[in-house]
């Protein structure tokens, strides 16, 4: 029997969770799901039989300890900033570890160690990154493998509300963590395009947005992710002369998000005096030139030089950022404060469907032609349980968990899904569940 211990029972974990019950008695495995919501825990088990709840605190060290002890495989969904604790603990005893984040500087310091060990880190598995380095990688290599020379690879991903959920002016709802979309693209964006390397500080991310037409979902504008370089490494192509990642948006969100930035509002570094008194309306208005005879709507217009009657000020109103209503949050910082606000209008109602949409792009010459593969995905989830965001993020997880304690997966050390002997079982089994690309290919140059 494999003892898999999941750690985190938050919105994200339900599709691995309830991949792992499914497959439990096939494999012959027992699972153990820690939270510091017991309840909350047993609920998302349903009482299976192959699987218990325990109370799981990762700021105890007794109970990392205890809790990992005697386990062949550990899947943290706990916030990333958690992993490291979790990872220190798997290399002493020598268990696997699978996360759907990013990899740490600390766990990519341990790969050779890792690798002595005989244990794998599996990491980014899940939506971006995950699905986005699985669905790239399997056209990147088809492409080399007829010995076509990539020249441009753009990757968007969105996580955004269903056309039929659709009922606000901004055209967005939260269906991942309220904090991440506050803060997103806070430093420099970097990316290169025909070969110049292009940069582009926070202040003008949100001016600075592509285009982009997705299969029957319609049209997103896109803004660059903070840092595109890096993927030449981890995708190979450290010679690209354009490589270009972002993140989606409907049409208009940006320039109406851009009044936050230019304001301040989404600022995490400072708090605001007398926070829990104040006005949404005050708020703004402490960001504005001091002057009373005029209303904050006319000064905010000015300031921006922003339509008084045009779409941003209706979409600002709508969230209720003009009203006298006290905020209520004790020192809070004016991206908590926006948070706040968000959180109340941006939410899932509970008939509400969310969606995925994710698009490459790759440019490539061969026979001296000019070819571009557009590959797209748009994935709508079942109900705010089932989430498209939980699907796409928990799923390939715990595929990829499956591959591992079945002895599918050989590699050992700090992995991510960039392989053909881990993209192409995952991307495989993904299409069971409806989440697949759609590919059209054209030559748009003959030379």
């Amino acid at each position: 029997m494999k003892k898999i211990l999941i750690l985190g029972a938050g919105l994200s974990a339900t599709s691995l969770i309830d991949y792992l019950l499914d497959n439990s008695d096939q494999y012959d495995w027992h699972i153990t799901l820690g939270d510091l919501n017991i309840d909350g825990a047993r609920k998302k088990l349903r009482n299976h039989h192959r699987a218990e709840a325990v109370t799981f605190d990762v700021t105890v060290q007794d109970h990392v300890e205890q809790t990992l002890a005697g386990k062949d495989l550990v899947i943290s969904l706990l916030p990333a900033r958690f992993h490291d604790v979790i990872a220190k603990e798997c290399l002493n005893r020598g268990i696997h570890m699978a996360t759907a984040s990013y990899v740490s500087p600390f766990i990519a310091s341990i790969h050779e160690e890792a690798l002595e060990r005989g244990i794998v880190y599996l990491n980014e598995l899940g939506v971006d990154p995950g699905i986005d380095h699985m669905s790239a990688m399997k056209v990147i290599d088809r492409i080399r493998s007829v010995n076509g020379v990539i020249n441009a690879f753009y990757s968007f991903t969105g996580g955004l509300i269903a056309p039929e959920s659709d009922n606000n002016p901004w055209h967005y709802k939260f269906t991942w963590n309220p904090r991440n979309v506050v803060l997103a693209g806070q430093g420099v964006s970097q990316f290169i395009r025909n070969g110049m390397y292009k940069y582009i500080p926070y202040h003008k991310l949100f001016d600075r947005v592509l285009e982009r037409e997705v299969l029957d979902a319609g049209m997103f504008e896109v803004y660059p992710n903070r840092d595109s370089l890096k993927y030449r490494k981890v995708y190979g192509l450290e010679n690209i002369p354009t490589i270009f990642r972002g993140t989606m948006r409907r049409p208009g969100f940006c320039e109406a998000w851009n009044v936050f930035v230019q304001l301040g509002c989404t600022d995490d570094t400072y708090t605001i005096e007398n926070s829990e008194s104040i006005t949404y309306r005050d708020y703004i208005n402490s960001f504005l030139r001091y002057d009373r005879e005029k209303a904050v709507e006319e000064k905010l217009c000015e300031y921006l030089s922003i339509d008084r009657n045009g779409e941003i000020i209706k979409k600002l109103t709508w969230l209720g950022i003009f009203e006298q209503k006290v905020i209520g949050l004790k020192n809070a910082t004016p991206a908590q404060i926006l948070q706040q606000l968000l959180e109340q209008k941006w939410a899932l109602h509970a008939d509400d469907k969310d969606m995925i949409v994710m698009q490459h792009e790759f440019e490539y010459e061969l026979n001296n032609s000019h070819h571009r593969i557009i590959s797209s995905m748009v994935y709508i989830g079942e109900d705010t349980i089932n989430t498209a965001m939980a699907v796409t993020v928990g799923t390939p997880l715990a595929i990829a968990c499956k591959l591992l304690l079945t002895g599918a997966l050989k590699q050992r050390g700090v992995v991510v899904p960039t392989s053909p002997d881990i993209y192409n079982p995952i991307l495989d089994e993904l299409e069971l569940f409806g989440i697949h690309f759609i590919e059209k290919e054209e030559i748009i140059q003959v030379h």
